[in-house]
């Protein structure tokens, strides 16, 4: 899609809904993704490691923890967007091998039509439901890195939104690997907190991210969640602290006890 010209919009049939891509009069080379009327993702396609939305560039600062800095991983990612974190990862990683499952057909095509990916990158498409798609993955294939990002509100899908889709989806991880799910939420964190003690069940280790002032409970947003298949490592505490965006703050062992009981 050039800059400059007029929005393209798709109908998508799943939800009936239509997806609209337009330039971001802010931002030269980007790009913004709405879907019945609401912004889901925004692409730099000019610089791909620039990430706009303050949640995701919490997880692209998960993910840059995942594996030493430049290295190859392999991704998968529920619930595709505008593909802003597949795009991060070959900016960041390249040659990774990256799946993304998407339950809007329409949607992945458009977005693939209109936001063409990085040269050189690896990505296998998969459309389905999200938990129905970890059937169809190559049986032999471990991901360094899960990231879930289906959940918009209190409202989850119930089966996602529990441990045994935890469980399957940590079956998949490597030895080094993390889940990140993004758990968008309502004043009171309740899908948070249930979230928090579904990947506990799941997972050896959990920890919760985002703007200080979320983990008051007095306001919706974004908490992004990560379960290690290892201890927590206090180090990643201080390394996602520091990188932000600010005010940061991390959740861990006694401190996540606080916020899920």
């Amino acid at each position: 899609m050039a800059e400059g010209s007029p929005p393209a919009s798709r109908y998508l049939r799943t939800t009936g809904q239509h997806a609209v891509i337009e330039p971001d009069t802010y931002t030269d080379g980007g790009f913004v993704l709405s879907i019945g009327g609401a912004e889901q993702s925004h692409v730099d396609l000019a610089d791909p490691a620039d990430i706009f939305y303050e949640y995701l560039r919490r997880i692209g600062h998960m993910v840059d923890l995942a594996a030493p800095w430049g290295e190859p991983i392999t991704a998968l990612h529920l619930g595709a967007g505008a593909l802003t974190l597949a795009r991060y990862i070959q900016a960041t990683r390249p040659g990774s091998l990256q799946y993304a499952v998407e339950l809007e057909r329409e949607l992945l095509d458009f977005v693939l039509e209109q936001l063409p990916l990085p040269e050189g990158t690896r990505l296998e498409t998969i459309m389905g439901d999200a938990r129905g798609a970890l059937a169809e993955l190559p049986a032999d294939l471990r991901f360094d890195v899960v990231i879930l990002d289906i959940f918009s509100g209190p409202e989850a899908p119930e089966h996602l939104a529990c441990t045994e889709f935890y469980e399957e989806a940590a079956a998949l991880l490597t030895d080094r690997g993390v889940l990140i799910v993004n758990v968008g939420d309502e004043p009171g964190l309740t899908l948070v907190r249930s979230q928090v003690a579904a990947l506990r069940r799941a997972m050896t280790d959990v920890a919760a991210f985002a703007e200080a002032g979320m983990f008051t409970g007095r306001f919706p947003g974004n908490i992004i969640l990560t379960g290690t298949r290892k201890p927590w490592p206090a180090e990643w505490t201080a390394a996602l602290t520091a990188r932000g965006p600010h005010p940061a703050k991390v959740l861990a062992g006694v401190e996540l006890d606080r916020l899920s009981a």
